[in-house]
């Protein structure tokens, strides 16, 4: 006895509408099923190598970037009393548990106290090398202006992405998997580094946060971003217009001060226009003998 269902032609019929709406959203869908929105990463482009230390973690022992040289590193700024530092040492430890051997966890400790560091160390069960940071290699590194800062180093001790503030574990997993060549749902776009990750790199800055240059010509603009990395912002961070608006956006010292030489350079642009005299009308041919 056949087993086999038979649709009869007429229920075939009936039901022939609501294939051909089925096949239709099909094909709508297949598109957006093939090439889905990905999220992106990203990674500066011609990295600079990280500068090396010469450091004792919390047990004694020598810390160097040399001595993991061909791992990926995540090198951590952090201080026991800062609360983001405190609240991502979990998905820290949870990362140097996965990926053990090819990633190194790296936390520098801007406290004044081993002691509350080494407790913190210890009733967290962190299970990467913590050493305190020292003014040399804050200065190395930029200068560390908040905290938690991280760096991003690939396994040639280059540093590709810096993250300042708490951020989400995933995007830390997605870039230490993306530089170790494992398989990620995310795009990797590069950029160049114009002080994001070290602010001596401002002066290639062609925009800064929250200065207005339209109005003014090229030459002009590049009479303003001279003068905005020739100047030192007076907010007291002892950096440059330029730096300070990379790295403080909201400070008003150098937004202020940035938004003046934009006008200053833009009115001394229309005064020069108005003081050129026009062209003179040519001169009359002399009547011909």
């Amino acid at each position: 006895m056949n087993s086999t269902p038979t649709i009869r032609p007429h229920s075939f019929l009936r039901l022939l509408p609501f294939y051909l709406v089925g096949f239709a959203i099909l094909g709508l869908l297949l598109p957006l099923l093939a090439s889905p929105q990905l999220p992106v990463i990203r990674f500066v482009r011609d990295p600079d190598p990280a500068p090396d230390f010469q450091l004792k973690d919390l047990a004694g022992k020598d810390l160097s970037l040399a001595s993991v040289h061909g791992k990926v590193v995540l090198l951590n700024f952090w201080a026991t009393w800062c609360g983001p530092c405190r609240a991502e040492i979990p998905s820290l430890i949870e990362l140097q548990n996965r990926y053990k051997d090819r990633l190194q966890i790296i936390g520098l400790a801007d406290d004044d106290d081993p002691d509350a560091v080494k407790q913190v160390v210890e009733s967290e069960g962190i299970n990467f090398p913590v050493a305190m940071v020292t003014n040399e290699v804050r200065f190395d590194y930029g200068g560390i202006l908040a905290l938690p800062t991280l760096f991003v180093i690939n396994s040639e001790g280059r540093i590709v992405q810096k993250h300042v503030g708490l951020f989400n574990p995933a995007l830390y997993e997605t870039e230490v998997r993306a530089l170790l060549d494992l398989p990620i749902a995310a795009k990797v776009e590069t950029f160049e580094d114009t002080g994001e990750i070290f602010l001596k790199h401002a002066d290639r800055a062609t925009m800064l946060p929250g200065v207005n240059t339209t109005k003014l010509t090229p030459d002009q603009r590049l009479v303003a971003l001279h003068k905005f990395n020739a100047e030192e912002c007076t907010c007291g961070c002892k950096l440059t217009l330029a730096q300070c608006r990379i790295n403080d956006p909201a400070c008003s010292y150098s937004k202020d001060r940035a938004a003046a030489i934009v006008e200053e350079i833009f009115a001394a642009g229309e005064k020069d226009k108005a003081g050129t005299p026009a062209t003179a009308p040519a001169s009359p041919e002399p009547p011909k003998p």
